[in-house]
């Protein structure tokens, strides 16, 4: 389906107007939520905590205005996870965010290791016109400079699992698919390596005891220990 003739839903309007009477706090942890229920069946208020960097305290008190507002189901002791209504708030801003990334490399020169900080502003502020505009610039993108899938406007999203690069074996061919961008330091290595979603990578040789890898890409050999390997996901070709 042509991503332009999607239109949102009765559930993505309510969810807009939600959205404008939210704090960026607020934004921030419905998305925080989502991220961490991704990995873990139920989010809990340390997950969160370690997620936002904050203390357990102020995450129990956010979560209970959360639940009042309707988008978080909430128990203590616990954890939460989103309602309906919490998901559509945490996708559009998910969306915002790797659309204004992908925007900040293609047309404004920031570098991918880069962006995450800045998205994390601007995700907030943008409109829903802007986010359009964008979107039809970009081509309509599906995913970000990372790898991570965008959100469509009507709140879905096709979130494909691919195995971590320090699964793969001596021998293998794999494309690189996603890239974690939790680290800043470790992006900058992986583009010097020129390990980047669609790159094609040969796994020439896996140390068992220390997890060390030598891989070929682009016709040069690297050397990537396993916590590297641990961020990148592939698909074996």
């Amino acid at each position: 389906m042509d991503r332009r003739s999607v239109s949102p839903s009765a559930e993505n309007r309510a969810s807009a107007r939600l959205s404008r009477v939210l704090t960026h706090a607020m934004e921030d942890y419905v998305k925080a939520i989502y991220k961490v229920t991704a990995k873990h069946r139920r989010a809990t208020t340390l997950l969160i905590a370690e997620s936002l960097e904050l203390s357990p305290a102020s995450v129990t008190n956010m979560l209970k205005r959360l639940a009042k507002l309707g988008l978080v189901d909430y128990e203590p002791y616990q954890g939460a996870i989103l309602t309906e209504a919490g998901t559509q708030i945490a996708l559009e801003v998910i969306r915002h965010h790797r659309l204004l990334e992908l925007y900040l490399t293609e047309r404004l020169g920031f570098t991918w290791d880069e962006v995450d900080a800045e998205a994390e502003t601007l995700e907030h502020v943008i409109s829903e016109q802007f986010e359009d505009r964008i979107d039809e610039l970009l081509g309509y993108p599906d995913t970000d400079p990372h790898g991570d899938p965008i959100p469509t406007r009507a709140g879905g999203v096709a979130d494909r699992l691919f195995m971590p690069l320090a699964s793969a074996i001596e021998g293998q061919n794999v494309v690189v698919r996603r890239v974690s961008d939790s680290d800043p330091d470790a992006l900058r290595g992986f583009a010097g390596m020129g390990l980047v979603p669609d790159a094609e990578v040969a796994v020439l040789r896996v140390d068992e005891p220390t997890g060390q890898m030598r891989v070929r890409i682009g016709g040069v050999v690297h050397r990537v220990g396993p916590a590297d390997a641990g961020q990148v996901f592939v698909e074996v070709v």
